[in-house]
């Protein structure tokens, strides 16, 4: 395909994303929005206010817009993205476009009834070598990521993750107490399953989760070795190099 890089670190580059969203017209990771609207619908209300996180050309808010949500916040850090897809989707009242990195949201406390994610904190994890230790630069960028999800959320709100990555890896990232929040999992897809995590903000850890952040606190055991998967050469699919 013509948006496939050389190199998977490629996808962490923005000026790679400013040059693929020049002239790709969409592309949606992980399935489109009705492989996972009927998860969505159980925990998202047509009048909540919504941010999507690196929203990318992916036609999920417009049809999400399509669905009956009308309050949707879209961010990106690719100026050439928010551009584009603004203009795309200009009569659509309640629907808005700002160049935004993850890590630094300009928004208040408490903003959001619902954050909503997919496959953008898989893109940041693009480079890690292993699923058991995510490396501290990554670590320290998806705990600030997670810090404002949670900081921008209002009580009761939820952090929607939609991802490939099963709950022994991503659980660990997301089992932290200081983000005060409670998590289900669901998975959908046919053939590869594909994951969406609901974080409820105001609620605690169950028991098995709480006792998972205990776990990773006190293990000091080395990582076991990973085995690292290859890229499929034919079809654009960062995630097969990525064991997160």
């Amino acid at each position: 395909m013509d948006y496939l890089p050389d190199d998977n670190s490629r996808y962490k580059d923005v000026d790679y994303w400013d040059d693929r969203y020049r002239t790709e017209q969409c592309y949606d990771w992980l399935g489109c929005f009705s492989k996972f609207k009927h998860l969505l619908e159980k925990h998202v209300k047509t009048e909540d206010s919504i941010l999507v996180l690196g929203c990318g050309n992916s036609s999920m808010s417009g049809d999400m817009y399509s669905a009956g949500y009308r309050s949707i916040t879209n961010i990106d850090y690719s100026s050439v993205c928010i551009s584009t897809m603004s203009a795309r989707y200009s009569d659509c009242l309640g629907m808005t476009w700002h160049e935004m990195d993850v890590r630094q949201l300009s928004f208040p406390d408490a903003s959001f009834d619902v954050i909503l994610e997919k496959a953008t904190l898989d893109a940041i994890m693009v480079d890690e070598k292993t699923p058991w230790e995510v490396s501290p630069q990554t670590a320290s960028f998806i705990h600030k990521a997670l810090t404002e999800i949670s900081r921008c959320l209002r009580p009761g709100g939820r952090f929607v993750s939609v991802t490939f990555a099963d709950p022994f890896f991503r659980k660990c990232l997301y089992a932290h107490t200081e983000y005060n929040w409670s998590i289900k999992k669901y998975s959908y897809g046919e053939g590869f399953e594909y994951f969406v995590y609901v974080m409820t903000k105001g609620e605690e850890l169950s028991p098995e989760d709480a006792a998972l952040e205990k776990k990773l606190q006190e293990d000091t055991k080395s990582p076991p070795t990973s085995v690292t998967t290859t890229q499929n050469e034919d079809e654009e699919d960062f995630l097969s190099n990525i064991d997160l």
